[in-house]
């Protein structure tokens, strides 16, 4: 009763006990807001990616359209122009998936993702993080999908430089955070921190997908090449959300590409 009193009044130890008992309110407020965020944060992240699959989609659209104008002379070209063709050649949709199982140690390294064919998940989608490649779907049963992690020594990623020279990623089993692209030739300049990236030749993995950065070079005079080292842009040891991409067109490719292999 006496604490109340003397808060009602505007002495001097009132306001010191208001100042006291906001602080306190404060803190316990901010604690109470630190737990519901904490454990809203599951939510918030599956929020987000299903964002970015969303924005990646739109993205690969934009990317994976040709326009060949009929014409070698640059002029605005209306609308009604028979000439002018627009060839989509890769059409990717995204589904994202939540990894449930993974492996960094084994020589060929599996994840294991809760999707599957309910989700429309299917054999040799690309499995991609948010800084990265990750891999590829190789089985796949109606609720989840084994991925084959490009950390593993019996799968090799068409990769290119900045400046479009190409040539394969390796995993050769040694460490997790090491991956290595032999065959460059030695005029090429590259540097540590330079980027590697995918090509787009695979039939299923999108172009321009980052691989890893450059942390060390290795010239070999016998061959007048270079061994480039690479730091892979996916985090394998704290992989948790990932998206499968599928392209719509690669039966078609595939086709095409089988129909050309089988003639004499």
């Amino acid at each position: 009763m006496c604490i109340v009193l003397i808060t009602r009044t505007n002495t001097m130890q009132g306001n010191d006990i208001i100042s006291s008992a906001n602080t306190v309110s404060g803190i316990l407020y901010k604690k109470q807001n630190d737990v519901v965020y904490y454990f809203g944060l599951r939510k918030m992240n599956d929020s987000l990616i299903n964002e970015n699959a969303r924005l990646r989609k739109q993205i690969s659209s934009l990317k994976g359209i040709d326009i060949l104008k009929d014409t070698i002379i640059k002029k605005v070209i209306p609308s009604t122009d028979t000439n002018t063709h627009i060839i989509r050649y890769a059409d990717y949709f995204y589904r994202t998936a939540y990894v449930i199982n993974n492996s960094v140690s084994a020589a060929n390294n599996y994840i294991t993702i809760n999707r599957g064919s309910a989700d429309g998940i299917a054999k040799d989608m690309a499995v991609i993080s948010g800084t990265g490649l990750v891999g590829l779907v190789v089985h796949v049963s109606p609720h989840f999908a084994a991925v084959i992690s490009i950390l593993s020594m019996k799968q090799q990623v068409s990769a290119k430089l900045k400046d479009g020279t190409s040539s394969f990623v390796n995993w050769e089993g040694n460490k997790p955070d090491v991956m290595i692209m032999k065959d460059i030739p030695m005029q090429i300049k590259v540097k540590p921190g330079d980027s590697v990236f995918t090509t787009g030749y695979s039939l299923h993995i999108p172009g321009d997908i980052m691989i890893g950065t450059v942390f060390k070079l290795e010239y070999v005079k016998k061959n007048n090449m270079q061994i480039l080292y690479l730091h892979p842009s996916t985090n394998f040891r704290n992989l948790q959300y990932v998206y499968v991409a599928g392209n719509k067109m690669a039966e078609e490719r595939k086709q095409l590409e089988d129909s050309i292999k089988s003639k004499p």
